[in-house]
């Protein structure tokens, strides 16, 4: 069981497992109302999704696995990814403030130098031209040692930090920022929000490689567009837009 302190206005269910935290919001009634949050924790995902599709492995009581539904307001749907933004950088500064220098992976994956250290995913329901209600999940790697599947780069806190971390006053953190972040939002309409996600994303500045359907290049990140276009130039001078599995990062095997 967590035990977590949360924001007003937050309701909170921890499993002990599920098929994902994602689905059970989707089928859990929508009784919460405006302004209120549904925060779900879970031990154990045996639906858990990554990226792409792929599974979130994760060890059962030793990571963080959770999922939010929240009906954002005044957001258009062509300016979605701000609420992806919205969830990376909440995340990040509950790291950041535990001594994890993270970074984030346009477009939502957790990294610390080149491993993944946890990812997010976000779904949107829409009502017109305007978000009505979003999803968010998020899996981050906390006290597991080992990771047993083929995925490549696989990091944990307490692998960085040589100890156990406890996974309530985590949570709790990172709720906490994360209404903040919602709170600044709405205030300015995400500008603020926008500049520290570009400053927090991984590989920011500098030439990297890169590939795409037509083969590798090297480019530098010139910027996130509000859809969550990734905007490349690259070394010849040409601009590259991608939508999400259109570009991948070529990232060095540990």
């Amino acid at each position: 069981m967590l035990h977590l302190t949360l924001p007003p206005c937050w309701l909170h269910r921890h499993l002990l497992q599920t098929d994902s935290t994602m689905l059970y919001l989707r089928q859990a009634p929508e009784e919460e109302g405006v302004g209120r949050f549904f925060l779900v924790t879970a031990d154990y995902q045996t639906a858990g999704r990554g990226q792409r599709g792929n599974h979130w492995e994760a060890e059962a009581g030793q990571n963080l696995l959770f999922g939010i539904r929240f009906q954002p307001q005044g957001i258009p749907a062509a300016r979605q990814f701000v609420l992806s933004e919205a969830q990376a950088m909440a995340v990040l500064r509950a790291l950041w403030a535990i001594g994890i220098e993270a970074r984030v992976k346009w477009p939502n994956d957790i990294y610390v130098g080149d491993a993944k250290l946890g990812g997010m995913l976000l779904e949107h329901d829409l009502c017109g031209a305007h978000i009505r209600t979003t999803i968010t999940g998020v899996g981050l790697n906390v006290n597991q040692r080992r990771f047993l599947s083929d995925a490549p780069n696989p990091v944990s806190l307490c692998q960085l930090l040589e100890r156990d971390v406890p996974r309530g006053p985590l949570m709790s953190a990172t709720a906490e920022a994360f209404a903040d972040e919602i709170r600044l939002l709405a205030a300015d309409g995400g500008r603020d929000l926008h500049r520290r996600y570009m400053a927090a994303l991984y590989r920011r500045t500098g030439l990297h490689p890169f590939t795409d359907a037509a083969g590798s290049f090297t480019a530098r990140i010139a910027d996130v567009a509000p859809d969550g276009r990734l905007h490349l130039i690259d070394s010849d001078g040409r601009d590259r837009h991608y939508w999400f599995k259109e570009v991948q990062f070529v990232i060095p095997a540990p």
